[in-house]
C-alpha cells in the first residue's frame, strides 16, 4: 500500500525530510511526487521488493567524507549508484581528492549533519548543505529509476536524466566496482 505526498486521500503528516524532498521535486517541476511506502526501505534490495522492480533500478545514495590537508575542506561526498553495484572509492577518490587528501566513510552523525537525512533515506537532492555529488554511469543501463526520498519509507521515480537534472548537472562517471565477468 503506497501513498503520494500529494493529493493523498486523507490528511497525513510526513516527517521533515520527506516533505523537503517533495517540496524541492515540486519546485524543480519533477512529475512523480514521491511514494511512502508502509514498509521501511533501508536498503536496496528492501526497496526493490517493495516497488516489484530489479534492485538495480534503485538509486542508492551512498555518502563519503573528503579529508584534506585543509582545514577548512571536509566535504560530504555523495555518489548515487545501481542498487546490485559497489561503489569503488579508489575511483571516486581520483575524481573529487585533490592531493593529499582523502576519501573516508561518513558516520551516520556526519550523513544527518550535512544532507538532513538519515543513513537508509538519504535522497540525490534538497540536501541541508552542500555535498559534492558523483552519479554513476552505470544507472543509465535503466530507463526508469527509484530514489530516496528523504526519509526509508520515501521513494520517488525519475529517470537517469532526471537525476543529473534534478542534481544541478551532477557529473556522471564509472564510480562503481567492476562486476566479475
Amino acid at each position: 500500500m503506497t501513498s503520494t505526498a500529494t493529493g493523498a486521500m486523507e490528511a497525513v503528516t510526513y516527517p521533515e525530510g520527506f516533505q523537503r524532498v517533495a517540496a524541492a521535486l515540486a519546485s524543480l517541476g519533477h512529475d512523480n511526487a514521491p511514494v511512502w511506502l508502509e514498509a521501511s526501505a533501508r536498503t536496496s534490495q528492501e526497496a526493490a521488493d517493495a516497488l516489484g522492480v530489479a534492485v538495480g533500478q534503485i538509486a542508492k545514495s551512498v555518502i563519503f567524507r573528503r579529508v584534506s590537508n585543509d582545514a577548512n575542506d571536509d566535504a560530504a561526498v555523495l555518489v548515487v549508484t545501481s542498487g546490485d553495484r559497489r561503489v569503488d572509492e579508489r575511483r571516486v577518490a581520483a575524481i573529487v581528492c585533490a592531493e593529499g587528501g582523502k576519501l573516508a566513510r561518513a558516520d551516520a552523525e556526519f550523513v544527518k549533519a550535512r544532507t538532513g537525512f538519515s543513513i537508509g533515506g538519504v535522497a540525490p537532492l534538497a540536501h541541508r548543505a552542500p555535498v559534492l555529488t558523483l552519479i554513476d554511469r552505470d544507472l543509465f543501463r535503466f530507463g526508469e529509476i527509484w530514489a530516496a526520498a528523504g526519509h526509508p519509507n520515501g521513494v520517488f521515480q525519475l529517470t537517469p536524466a532526471d537525476l543529473v537534472r534534478l542534481t544541478g548537472g551532477a557529473p556522471v562517471a564509472d564510480v562503481v566496482q567492476v562486476p566479475a565477468a
